[in-house]
């Protein structure tokens, strides 16, 4: 029974980490929150039990998984900002892999094997056609951020076969969006991510909202990209941790969680025009190097493997939820 499961959630105060604890729980879960709270929030840990401690602690990791009697890891902590890494790449390398070492050897000790990683669609690096991105394309990260995710999944295929491990590899496209009821959503400083941005200007936060490039070959010559409410993020998780119970053999399996649509930038602001009817000013820019045109999940593997797909990820309603969470 899931009553009896106890889950650890590293990362468990940060925007997925925390969404996710709160699906977790609803599913019947016993749930562990781990995190520093270098990025997470005190007011967003939805856990049973909360364990304040950095990722590179392997003692107090084993600590913890033995107090708590842990059966699956579910590993958020991260430093996620792709143009940071590229000025910045050891601290992304040093929490990214050696934290997530460190993770592994204290699951190692206390034989634990089944664990869920949140990885990212920047493993694909850029695309140069408007495909849907499926798992079977090779990684070929352009940025330390991408760089460290893919490292930690090859780390993961290594300790699967040497172990006897289950994991689960998540590929995010474009989190977004807020919890329903207003209990968390995306407070990232600073803020880099499109939609937070323009609601921010929407609500006179920032003077004007940048557009980098006009003149791609989409409909409307702005950067399609496919958008995935947080909510659904956070079911996708309790479905790959009840598949990971499912198996008794080595495992590993690279996912992609995305809604298999894409929306352009001009697509983005017009909806948070809509939803809170006010107008603001958009300044056009040039192309940034190294921004595809398209890039859209293929979710079919997420629905085969784990019974998953999106079901909040319609643009209005994300930017309605990011919307209330914002102004609340």
């Amino acid at each position: 029974m899931t009553k009896n499961l106890n889950i650890l959630v590293v990362g468990g105060a940060g925007y997925i980490g925390s969404h996710t604890t709160l699906s977790l729980k609803v599913a019947g879960y016993n749930v562990v929150v781990y995190d520093n709270f270098l990025t997470g929030h005190h007011d967003a840990c939805f856990g049973d039990h909360l364990v304040e401690g950095e990722l590179i602690n392997k003692r107090l990791l084993i600590k913890t998984i033995e107090k708590f009697e842990i059966d699956c890891v579910i590993q958020f902590a991260a430093l996620i900002e792709a143009g940071q890494s590229v000025i910045e790449p050891i601290p992304f390398y040093q929490n990214n892999v050696a934290g997530t070492i460190s993770l592994l050897e204290a699951m190692h000790a206390t034989k634990v094997k089944r664990l869920v990683f949140s990885s990212t669609a920047a493993v694909y690096g850029n695309s140069n056609s408007n495909e849907l991105l499926h798992e079977d394309k090779p990684k070929s990260p352009i940025n330390p951020y991408g760089e460290s995710k893919a490292i930690v999944e090859t780390m993961l295929e290594s300790c699967v076969n040497a172990y006897g491990m289950q994991a689960i590899a998540l590929r995010y496209f474009n989190a977004a969006g807020a919890d329903a009821k207003g209990r968390s959503g995306e407070r990232h400083e600073p803020e880099t991510h499109l939609i937070p941005l323009v609601i921010e200007t929407a609500r006179g936060v920032r003077p004007h909202i940048n557009i980098y490039g006009t003149d791609y070959d989409t409909p409307d010559g702005t950067c399609i990209r496919d958008y995935v409410h947080v909510s659904d993020l956070a079911s996708g998780h309790v479905q790959a941790v009840k598949r990971l119970f499912e198996i008794d053999h080595p495992y590993f399996d690279p996912i992609n969680l995305g809604s298999g649509y894409g929306y352009s930038v001009k697509e983005i602001i017009e909806s948070v025009k809509k939803i809170s009817k006010q107008e603001f000013k958009i300044c056009k820019g040039k192309r940034r190097h190294g921004d595809p045109a398209v890039l859209v999940a293929d979710a079919s593997k997420a629905k085969k493997m784990l019974g998953w797909h999106a079901q909040f990820s319609n643009i209005d309603q994300i930017v309605r939820d990011a919307w209330n969470f914002a102004t609340k």
